[in-house]
């Protein structure tokens, strides 16, 4: 039997159609380029700029700038309920001069505990929660910051934000009490050592509120779970401390009132401005030296930033 043996001359004319047609193909299709690493030959900001940029966009993320509408209504609603009174005194000021102030620099944070509340409700999450949320820790972490920057950066903003609800309203009220008297000028001569108790007050309860309010949200990325863990976080200790004062009224009961920020601020508010609280009201009720709440507050504050920094210090990124 006779085995049938390929044509060599036909094989060898297919090889050279396919090397023909490889030659032929375009260059783009086997191109490769090689970019390599180049060292960035740029300005170095370093890491005082990388903690200002931090802050810079944590605050605009507070109130919901560059994204969308929704973002911005839960802060802006809030701070204009916090503005209310204040923009009612300025009003019957400028329309109806008299002697009479309507409200008290030092009675303002009574007004609005639980909107002080509601707003670090608000705008805590959106500042410590997104990142955890978006997973984007390591890319801050790889940069120039240590983690105890990001935390102070983000303490820092809340900071920030918080002073648009408790200086910005103090500052409106003391111009419309101004306006709400006979002599413009005489009331800004004879009251101007108000100024340093509302900063005082305004920051002293900022800071407290905040770090407060960002610890809570660091823990709970989760929006929703944060603005419920900062809502308990502040209304609860107050309904506490409350009933411990008001109801069982006991030696022992009444420093409960030590666990309520709320409260806090408060107190150290008639302190600041040297004046008894509201009678009725529980640091009233309570009974305490006022520069006690004052020291509380600031000792809350420490425990909760450091806290705070001990959080991301060990979150994994």
């Amino acid at each position: 039997m006779t085995q049938a043996t390929p044509d060599t001359k036909d094989t060898k004319d297919t090889k050279d159609t396919q090397d023909a047609g490889r030659a032929g193909a375009p260059d783009s299709a086997s191109s490769i380029y090689d970019l390599g690493y180049r060292r960035y030959e740029g300005e170095r900001l370093g890491r005082r700029h990388a903690i200002s940029a931090l802050y810079v966009e944590s605050l605009r993320g507070a109130f919901g700038l560059g994204r969308s509408a929704g973002a911005k209504v839960a802060p802006a609603v809030l701070i204009g309920i916090a503005l209310f009174p204040a923009v009612v005194q300025l009003l019957i000021g400028a329309l109806v001069p008299g002697d009479a102030e309507l409200i008290l620099a030092s009675e303002y944070y009574g007004i609005i505990t639980y909107v002080l509340a509601l707003y670090a409700a608000a705008v805590a999450p959106d500042i410590a929660g997104r990142d955890q949320r978006n997973r984007s820790l390591t890319l801050y972490f790889s940069r120039a910051i240590s983690r105890t920057d990001y935390a102070l950066g983000k303490l820092g903003a809340m900071v920030t934000a918080m002073l648009m609800i408790t200086l910005l309203p103090q500052v409106l009220l003391f111009v419309g009490n101004a306006l709400s008297t006979q002599d413009f000028g005489g009331y800004l001569a004879e009251e101007w050592d108000l100024v340093a108790p509302i900063i005082g007050s305004a920051v002293l309860g900022s800071l407290l509120i905040a770090s407060i309010g960002v610890l809570v949200a660091a823990q709970m990325p989760h929006r929703a779970f944060a603005t419920v863990g900062i809502i308990v976080a502040f209304i609860l200790p107050v309904v506490i401390a409350g009933i411990m004062v008001n109801e069982i009224d006991t030696a022992a009961t009444r420093y409960a009132i030590f666990l309520s920020p709320l409260d806090l601020v408060e107190g150290a508010t008639a302190w600041i401005f040297r004046v008894e609280p509201d009678a009725f009201a529980t640091p009233g009720r309570a009974g305490h030296a006022l520069w006690l709440y004052a020291v509380a507050s600031v000792a809350w504050t420490a425990v909760a930033s450091a806290l705070l920094v001990r959080r991301y210090r060990t979150v994994q990124a």
